[in-house]
């Protein structure tokens, strides 16, 4: 096929998919790895009454974009680019459409940026950078550009994992609700880093305590805040674990309160965890398994915020590095990232229980997905 031609194909997949959402159906993009023909964005669309998922259609070249959050408005998104150029990228979205339109990059801080998020305020993107073991914030300016770096720290540590942990390993950063802490998941030191977030001039600066630690070899990766309750959750990539902290949004510190494992008893082969999630309703929470390629899903307490098993399901495919939950908490949609598909699950509001609805969905190297708001 000639470069011309296969312009044009992209050009009438883009046009068949990019037009407005009628009903009940929302947009879904989906980043990828690597670079390249055919590597970027993908475009599917959702519909929310029956869990229908579109095959994606590609729209926009891009390196590497395999970690992007979407503005809570639906207007904008921030993209990692963690190949060579280690940049972070900014897009015009159209909720409309769904389609994205550049407005610039820039260097990211450091090496291999993984993670993204957004302060509470939306007007700073704060990245974690994976190889280099650092973090950086950057305003965001009016237009929804990247704007001037505010803050940069460097985190310290290593581990016991001789391999995976011979330094520091940021790999993400998420604000706290009250916007006044940033916590760090460093896989390399085993510890979450606390810094105080200043939404006023976008600085970090180290908090007292500065950190909390996990069991030795633990490698946490993600972590996320329990809507409601005071409780913080880790998902530890090297030890296949998930662990529930106490968290005093007073004094910015981490009380340890159980770890348990991800997996399915008598499973003994390789595994790496990968994504974390709690329910809308703040009843579940769902870990993600590569190796043993599951979702599994825990109840939590209300009154302890302490995790209990629920089961597991299958991924539906080969190593499920990322999934993501619809705003209505109603379904589940999980990349499969080496068997190149998506998998569809109903979530039961009651039991949490999830099932998968019809068959994967081809989408290439699928390693981050998001769901676009819908216009009012």
């Amino acid at each position: 096929m000639t470069t011309r031609s296969h312009r044009l194909l992209l050009i009438g997949l883009a046009a068949t998919i990019a037009c407005p959402v009628q009903g009940s159906a929302e947009f879904v993009l989906l980043g990828t790895n690597g670079s390249g023909p055919g590597i970027g964005f993908s475009l599917a669309t959702f519909d929310a009454a029956n869990g229908g998922l579109s095959r994606p259609a590609f729209i926009q070249e891009a390196v590497d974009p395999a970690f992007f959050v979407v503005q809570a408005e639906g207007r904008h998104l921030y993209a990692c680019n963690s190949g060579p150029t280690s940049e972070l990228s900014a897009y015009r979205l159209d909720p409309g459409t769904g389609g994205l339109s550049l407005l610039n990059r820039r260097p990211s801080g450091g090496i291999g940026p993984c993670y993204v998020s957004l302060d509470r305020t939306g007007r700073y993107a704060l990245v974690a950078n994976y190889v280099g073991g650092d973090v950086s914030v950057f305003a965001i300016e009016k237009d929804g550009s990247l704007g001037r770096r505010t803050a940069h720290v460097q985190e310290v540590g290593r581990g016991i994992d001789p391999i995976r942990q011979t330094h520091a390993y940021a790999h993400s950063i998420v604000v706290d609700p009250s916007n006044r802490f940033a916590l760090v998941a460093d896989l390399g030191s085993d510890k979450v880093w606390v810094d105080r977030f200043s939404a006023a001039d976008g600085s970090l600066a180290p908090n007292d305590p500065a950190a909390a630690p996990l069991p030795p070899g633990s490698g946490p990766r993600h972590l996320r805040f329990h809507p409601v309750g005071p409780w913080v959750y880790v998902i530890s990539e090297i030890a296949s674990t998930v662990t529930a902290f106490h968290w005093d949004a007073v004094t910015g510190s981490l009380s340890l309160l159980q770890s348990l494992t991800t997996l399915p008893r008598g499973f003994h082969g390789a595994n790496t965890a990968a994504e974390i999630e709690i329910h809308p309703n703040g009843r579940f929470l769902y870990c993600s398994n590569r190796g043993n390629d599951s979702i599994a899903a825990f109840s939590i307490d209300p009154g302890t915020g302490l995790l209990a098993p629920i089961g597991f399901v299958s991924s539906g495919g080969r190593t499920p590095r990322f999934f993501t939950l619809d705003p209505s908490g109603r379904w589940m949609l999980c990349g499969n990232q080496e068997s190149d598909n998506v998998t569809v699950f109903r979530v039961d509001p009651t039991t949490g229980r999830l099932l998968q609805v019809g068959d994967p969905i081809p989408a290439r190297i699928p390693v981050c997905l998001g769901f676009v708001p819908t216009l009012p």
